[in-house]
């Protein structure tokens, strides 16, 4: 019986290294996992999904599943859908109809909440609906687990209001465990360090 499934972690924590890594279990046990995103972003013009840590593979925008056939989308063994905090309700609703009524597993990644602590849309629906709830885990910068994510711009100070989703913005992220988000606290050396490309996105990332 397919489930819907939700993998939620923190800006940093490899969701999409772990979404990637998914679809090449599929593959190389010889079967198709259709790799999926929302299109909130297009300013690369590219259809992949990217990792931190360097890998990638093509996939289609959401709006492009939506149109797919019930035979194209039953052709792939599981759809995994990256950045899944972008969803509307009703694309999620969407997403339950895969698994309930074409019987195809969808496993989304995405982060639970935003940089003040709000519930993203996506992320709300698949919460209330999902089969399957996991966390991916990774850590604060004092070695506790990170829950939050928090959003700091180029001076190195915590921004904490602003609008949800900004694209072309200069600001960067980093997971932090509750004691350090709610401190504003990065840690003794990341107001002065150099930062990644991962984190300085210009919007949320997954």
């Amino acid at each position: 019986m397919a489930k819907l499934y939700f993998r939620y972690g923190v800006m940093g924590s490899s969701k999409s290294a772990n979404a990637l890594m998914v679809r090449y279990n599929y593959e190389e046990r010889g079967q198709s996992a259709l790799m999926v995103k929302p299109a909130i972003d297009q300013r690369e013009g590219e259809r992949v999904v990217n990792s931190r840590i360097g890998l990638s593979f093509p996939c289609v925008w959401f709006e492009e599943l939506e149109q797919m056939a019930p035979d194209a989308i039953r052709s792939h063994q599981c759809i995994i859908v990256d950045e899944a905090q972008f969803l509307s309700h009703a694309q999620v609703d969407y997403l339950t109809q895969i698994v309930d009524d074409m019987n195809v597993p969808v496993i989304c990644y995405g982060l639970r909440s935003d940089f003040s602590g709000r519930l993203f849309p996506g992320s709300e629906a698949l919460l209330a609906c999902a089969d399957i709830i996991e966390e991916v885990k990774t850590i604060c910068w004092c070695g506790k687990k990170a829950i939050c994510n928090a959003r700091f711009d180029a001076s190195g100070k915590v921004v904490k209001e602003g609008e949800q989703v900004v694209l072309g913005a200069n600001d960067c992220y980093i997971g932090l465990c509750r004691r350090h988000w709610k401190a504003g606290n990065l840690g003794p050396e990341r107001g002065a360090e150099k930062r990644t490309a991962g984190e300085c996105l210009g919007r949320f990332p997954a």
